[in-house]
Parts: structure tokens; C-alpha cells; sequence
């Protein structure tokens, strides 16, 4: 497969550094400081147009939650702020703790192989993660988390059609800090985090910082085949900073790593085993998979160097380079029972490098900014489906497939904002994407045994069902447009227009045998790039004194080209087996709105009480879905539904703080709730999660200054049960979708329809100290 070399990448770099380190600048400390602006009237500081601006002024629909609320809410990684972030899907991706699904208005993507792409982005430090592994990421040292809500195509690129999520860490100021903090809580969660910095010299110039995290919890449930865990929790993480903030530039070194030791998570059959009898379990976190081979182990770290420089005024370069590597072992029992039947183990490697170069232009009445990026990545999916068939001539066979997908892409942009007047503002930008994929699918099938890469040596038979080596190439542009309208500091009203861009590739699980005469294995396997085109008006203010804060947004969304992967029970010559399925199926349209607000009811000398909200409607739906039924093209639009988007969300929370002795005391009360939510295009009553709600308590006491603190906290008190994902492989109406009764297995002796759950309640004490 096609790599860059290093001396490509070191030039690369090495231009981005002489371009900053040959001019002037100033330290830039702007982000940090303006964290200390009160998120509740929407002054905190974000970047979602890549310059720092308040929320409220930001003509996007945009969350941004500061440290300082998630340690409130006690939020233990990213996917907590699907709680509160309205039209807004984040979950564990079904048998790990680390691969993340998400969600956004409508866009996103679940199967985690190489070859589909996510269609949120999610960034940490600025550094965009190509893949979904490893991108669960754990809450510690974090100074905000922005979602932006709509396609992101102008300033983020390629991937972020249904929006994109920003982690952004703390920068390190002048002084010595120190801070532990320990969780102890329900089926022994152990968690601690220790984080420090210093500056090196007396002028703190040089400054050095780091944290480590250690994450632990026993399982919600057991294995009862292996006698592990299931659903627990070990994780090591850590991030390392140098940086320097000098009179002519500001450099930040920073790296990070985590390492996922959790057992894999098993699913909970829906029905007894067809073959077996096998009754289903009564605790839903309980499983009996008995797969555990390769054993489950996840490592990812990565490493960037973000420069800054100020030559003059109204000119500031900045430079971001990066470097990230995951390595993924797991094993996948989709029928969740100990029989060799529909076992998949897997093992996924990903590679990136990337290079973003930016100049911000502030020039009177004018700002904005021009970028260059460029990344080039691999992600290599080997995996074996170790299946039990029905075909006497062909019984326990292994399909083994190995799927290199690589990507080359470059991207121009540009963003600019106008100010007519103080009150009218027009911004305008886009952006030019090279996209292109490499491929290499090879799918062999084995009797008596799998691939060596697996640790057995089966006997290959009959040529490979796919052998495929393909290149396509892509290019978009993507335009964005607002006009924002401020009648006062504290009030923005915005219309947008943007447009989201997916690139297409090559489904890694499709088998190339079935191309018809004529066609190249390359063409049968792929699929083309998907968009969305969005629009947007919005309105954001301060009022009563700046006691009522409001966030409101409503959007159309036209989504072209669908991508859905998938794979579905078939029949190869005269094997049993199974085949990927993607389809550009077509039209989708998402309309919608959404609210966000914060109201100080009571601000006084004996306390503040503080009520918080939000809610979101999406109308999601298919235009048009064309799928083979009986070998035809037929529209089945009527019969599917957009996968994870429930038509409502929201949250509703209530918080008291009063000061107590030398502190302040909060008390604080919130419910989150879904609508029912799809699983999959077609719906499933196994799998499909009916409407619910979940209902969390907090109490905390903290020291003056933030010396120390003591909580409570509570998540899910009434121990509600939701489904968040699942597998299946049953008989159904190719038209409907509808399972056929009596229920027949469509692959494997057992039948697979398993259901992976949300956290059950937990209660756990967090203590921090800093010094």
C-alpha cells in the first residue's frame, strides 16, 4: 500500500517551523484566560470558527461545557454529553469501551472497519482522529468540550457532515499546580488522577505539565462461560505538555496515550438458542459468549506540535502537526454463547499523519482566515467469521478477510466575516478537498481452522472470494455562508448555509466474486461520497440582566447519497456465509430545532438557584431508499428509518449552591431523556430502544479557592435499563424489514439477536485536592 515517506512528512514540518520561527510574534494566553468567563450568560470563550470568540456571538449551533461543569455533572468520558446535548447520539460501539458511534442531527456512522468513514468529527487538541478506535475519549485535564451541531465542511473538512466534537485540554500558566483527585463508588470503581505543572525558570518562559489517569471498575454483569467481567472498565491513560511561551512565538509539545486492558464487552441474547435451547439470561449485563481469543487490548497514542506566531497586528500563523497510532485486538461473539458459531476476533491498525497550516487576518472590519491541510492515513481490519453452516459439505467454516485501506488527502480554505456595522455581519468561506482511497480487500475461506494471523492454520479452499486492489479519487467543494445580525453584545441572530462532505472508499467485508461480468472487483466494492446541504437560523441572547440565557436553532437538512454499510447472511457458490452490503440509498431529509437555556431563578447572598435545559426535535427520514428485493431494485423508503435519532432529546437540570463555612455547598438534580431509538435502518423490536429517562443527583462542598472539594454523585438512580446497540442475523421480510415468525436464523445454528446496554445506576465519591 501506498505511504508516505519520512522525508515528505519532515519536509512538511520543517516548512511549517521556518514559516513562524523566521518571524516575530507574542504569546498568545487568550483561550486560557478566557475560560474564566461565566458559561452560564454564554461568555465562555470558544473556537468553533477556528478564532476565539464568546459562545453567545458565534453564529452556530454550539454547546460548550468548561471543566468546571463536567466535574459537576460528574462526566466520565465524552459520551456523557449526549445527556445534555440536544440531536445528539454518542455511545460505546457495542463490544469495546474505547470505539465510539456518534450521532449528530441525523449523520453519523456505527461499523467501525476500515474503508467507512464517521460523519462527526472529533478533534482533540485540534488534531482531527480519522478513525473511531481508541476515540472514547476519558474526561480528566480538560479545560471545555464544544460540540458543533450541522455540517462543518469549510473549517473542518471531510467527515464532519453531521458536526463535529472539539476536546480541548488545559494550556499551563505560570505557576506550580498540583492536583489529585480519587473516585471511589458502585461495583468498585476505583479511579484516580494526578495532574501537575511548573515553569522552568524564573521568567516562565519554559513550562512543563502533565497528568495520569488510572480508570477501574468490576463488570455490571458476568461472563458465565469465561468467568470474566462484563462491562468493566481498566484503562491507564496519560498526557505529557512542554510549552513555551516567549516574546516571539508560542509552541505547545504535547502528547498523550491510553491503554484499554477491559475485558471485551459480550452482548445479552434477545432469544433462547434455536439449536441449543439455551434459556436467556435474566441480568441483561450478564452473557455467556464464549469467544476470548485474541484477548482484548487497546493502545492508541499520539503526539503534536501546535506554533503560533504574531508577525504584526493584524496577522497571526499558526502551524498544528501530529502523529497518531492505534492497535486494536478484540473478540467479537456475536450469538453470545460459548458454541464456535458466528465468532468474529479482529484486530484493527491505524496510522495518521497530518499537517494544518493557518493564517488569521484581522484587518479593521475584517476577519478571518486561510488553511492549508493535509493527512495522510491507513487503517488495516483483519478479522475472522468463524461460522457453524448448514451445508454438509462445507461444516465449520472461516472466512478470513484482510481490508488495508489507505487515504491521501489535501484541502484549501478559507473563511472570512465582514462587519458592515457594528450589528451586521456577513461571513463567507469554503473549502477545496482532494480526496483519495487505496485499496487492498482479500477474503479467503478456510476449513478446519483460520488464517496463522489468528494462530491456526486452516486449510484454504476454492480461490479467494474477494482479491481486490483499487484506487479512487474524490474532490468536493464545500461552501459556507451566515449573516448574523446583533442588535445589542448580548443578543445574535444568525441564517446559515453550509455544506457537509463524506468521502466514498471500498467495503472491506463485500465479496468481490459476486461482481457481474465486466465489472472490476474495485468498481462492485465501492461506494460513492455522500452529502449534506444545510440551513440554519438561530438566535442567542442575555436577558433580565443577564440572568436568563437562551440558545435556540432550527435547521433543514437535504442528505444525498446516503452511505449505509451493513452485511447480511448469503450464499457463496455453495457455501454459507455472509456478504457486505453498501448502498448509496439515496435521499434523506432532516428537519428540526433546538433549545438551550440557563435561568439564575435566585442569585443572592444565601445562594443561587439555577434551572437548566434543552431540547431537541428532529424529523429524519427517507426520501428515497433503493434495495434489492428479490434481486429488484425497489424503493423502500416507507419501511426505513435514520438509525440512532430519536425525534426527541433533551435534559432538564436544577442546581442549588449556597455558601457553607469556608466553601460552597451544591446540590443538584437532573433528567435526561430519548425517544424511541433505531438501531438500524430497519426496525427491530429486540433491538429498538422504546422512549426513557434517566435521573442523576450530585452533591458537592467546596473549599474556598477551589482548595479541595468532596461530592456525591448518582447516575441512572432509578436503575433504567436501555438499549444501546445490538446485532442481528434473522430472517426477514426483504421489503418490510419485519422479522419472519417462526423466527429462522439467517446465519449461524443459534440465531444472533443481542442487545449491548446503557450503565446501570452507580453511586460514587470524588475527592480533589490542589495545591
Amino acid at each position: 500500500m501506498r505511504t508516505r515517506t519520512l522525508l515528505t512528512r519532515t519536509s512538511l514540518l520543517a516548512s511549517a517551523l521556518f514559516s513562524l520561527t523566521a518571524l516575530p510574534a507574542h504569546a498568545q494566553d487568550g483561550a486560557q484566560a478566557a475560560e474564566a468567563d461565566d458559561a452560564d450568560s454564554g461568555e465562555i470563550v470558544v473556537t468553533a470558527r477556528r478564532r476565539e470568540e464568546s459562545l453567545i456571538s458565534v453564529p452556530i449551533a454550539i454547546t460548550a461545557l468548561s471543566g468546571d461543569q463536567l466535574a459537576a455533572k460528574g462526566a466520565g468520558d465524552i459520551t456523557a454529553l449526549a445527556e445534555t446535548v440536544p440531536n445528539v447520539t454518542l455511545e460505546n460501539s457495542r463490544a469495546t469501551n474505547s470505539t465510539l458511534s456518534a450521532f449528530i442531527r441525523g449523520v453519523g456512522q456505527q461499523d467501525p472497519v476500515s474503508g467507512f468513514e464517521q460523519g462527526v468529527g472529533i478533534y482533540l487538541d485540534d488534531v482531527y482522529l480519522n478513525r473511531p478506535q481508541a476515540a472514547v475519549l476519558d474526561i480528566y485535564d480538560v479545560q471545555r468540550i464544544e460540540v458543533l451541531r450541522g455540517p462543518q465542511g469549510t473549517l473542518y473538512g471531510r467527515n464532519t457532515v453531521g458536526g463535529a466534537v472539539k476536546y480541548v485540554t488545559k494550556r499551563l500558566d505560570d505557576k506550580p499546580h498540583l492536583a489529585l483527585r480519587a473516585t471511589y463508588g458502585s461495583y468498585n470503581q476505583a479511579d484516580g488522577v494526578i495532574s501537575a505543572s511548573a515553569p522552568l525558570g524564573s521568567d516562565g518562559v519554559l513550562r512543563i505539565g502533565g497528568a495520569l489517569a488510572k480508570l477501574t471498575r468490576d463488570g455490571f454483569g458476568k461472563n458465565l462461560t469465561t468467568g470474566l467481567d462484563n462491562y468493566d472498565k481498566n484503562v491507564l491513560a496519560g498526557r505529557g505538555t512542554i510549552e513555551v511561551h516567549g516574546s516571539d512565538i508560542f509552541a505547545r509539545l504535547s502528547g498523550d496515550f491510553t491503554h484499554d486492558k477491559s475485558n471485551p464487552r459480550n452482548g445479552h441474547r434477545m432469544v433462547p438458542g434455536m439449536l441449543s435451547g439455551t434459556p436467556v439470561l435474566a441480568n441483561v449485563y450478564d452473557t455467556q459468549g464464549g469467544l476470548n481469543t485474541p484477548k482484548q487490548d487497546v493502545k492508541a497514542w499520539g503526539m503534536s506540535l501546535f506554533l503560533e506566531g504574531k508577525p504584526n497586528d493584524w496577522l497571526t500563523l499558526r502551524s498544528i502537526t501530529a502523529y497518531r497510532k492505534d492497535d486494536s485486538l478484540t473478540p467479537i461473539d456475536f450469538d453470545a454463547l460459548p458454541a464456535i458459531d458466528v465468532d468474529v476476533p479482529g484486530i484493527y491498525r491505524n496510522r495518521q499523519f497530518s499537517q494544518e497550516l493557518q493564517a488569521l487576518i484581522s484587518v479593521g472590519k475584517l476577519n478571518g482566515l486561510v488553511g492549508f491541510y493535509y493527512l495522510d492515513a491507513s487503517a488495516l481490519t483483519q478479522f475472522e467469521v468463524r461460522l457453524y453452516t448448514s451445508n454438509v459439505l462445507f461444516p465449520g467454516l472461516t472466512a478470513f478477510t484482510n481490508a488495508d485501506i489507505s487515504t491521501e488527502t489535501m484541502a484549501g480554505f478559507a473563511d472570512f466575516t465582514y462587519d458592515f456595522t457594528d450589528q451586521l455581519s456577513l461571513s463567507v468561506g469554503g473549502r477545496y478537498t482532494w480526496d483519495k482511497r487505496d485499496g487492498y480487500v482479500l477474503r479467503q475461506n478456510y476449513l478446519l481452522g483460520g488464517n496463522p494471523v489468528f494462530g491456526t492454520t486452516g486449510t484454504a479452499f476454492g480461490g479467494p472470494q474477494t482479491n481486490m486492489t483499487g484506487s479512487k479519487s474524490f474532490t468536493k467543494f464545500t461552501p459556507k455562508a451566515s449573516l448574523a445580525f446583533k442588535p445589542d453584545s448580548d443578543t445574535t441572530i444568525y441564517a446559515s448555509y453550509s455544506q457537509g462532505f463524506k468521502g466514498g472508499g471500498f467495503d472491506p467485508r463485500g465479496v468481490g466474486a459476486n461482481a457481474p461480468v465486466g465489472v472490476s472487483q474495485a468498481d462492485f466494492l465501492s461506494f460513492k461520497p455522500e452529502k449534506v446541504d444545510s440551513y440554519e437560523v438561530g438566535f442567542k441572547a442575555n436577558l433580565l440582566d443577564r440572568r436568563l440565557y437562551i440558545a435556540t436553532a432550527a435547521f433543514w437538512m437535504d442528505y444525498k447519497d446516503v452511505q449505509i454499510p451493513g452485511s447480511v447472511a448469503c450464499r457463496v457458490g455453495l457455501v454459507d456465509t455472509f456478504c457486505g452490503v453498501v448502498s448509496n440509498a439515496g435521499k434523506a431529509r432532516m428537519k428540526g430545532f433546538e433549545f438551550e437555556g440557563r435561568a439564575k431563578l435566585i442569585d443572592g447572598e444565601s445562594g443561587t438557584l439555577t434551572l437548566s435545559g434543552s431540547l431537541g426535535y428532529i424529523d429524519a427520514k427517507y426520501l428515497t431508499y433503493i434495495s434489492n428485493v428479490a434481486s429488484t431494485p425497489t424503493e423502500v423508503a416507507p419501511y426505513r428509518h435514520v438509525q440512532n435519532t430519536p425525534a426527541w432529546s433533551g435534559s432538564a437540570n436544577i442546581d442549588w449552591a449556597m455558601p457553607l463555612a469556608d466553601g460552597t455547598l451544591s446540590l443538584g438534580g437532573g433528567m435526561s431523556f430519548k425517544s424511541k431509538t433505531y438501531q438500524f435502518e430497519v426496525a427491530n423490536p429486540y433491538l429498538d430502544q422504546p422512549a426513557y429517562q434517566l435521573f442523576d443527583a450530585s452533591l458537592v462542598y467546596r473549599a474556598q479557592g477551589g482548595r479541595w472539594s468532596l461530592g456525591v454523585y448518582g447516575k441512572n438512580l432509578t436503575d433504567k435499563r436501555y438499549r444501546t446497540s445490538g446485532y442481528t442475523y434473522m430472517a426477514a421480510n426483504p421489503l418490510t424489514g419485519d422479522i419472519i415468525t417462526p423466527m429462522v436464523s439467517s446465519l449461524g445454528k443459534e440465531g444472533v439477536l443481542t442487545t449491548f446496554y446503557g450503565n446501570p445506576r452507580q453511586v460514587f465519591v470524588t475527592a480533589s485536592v490542589n495545591f
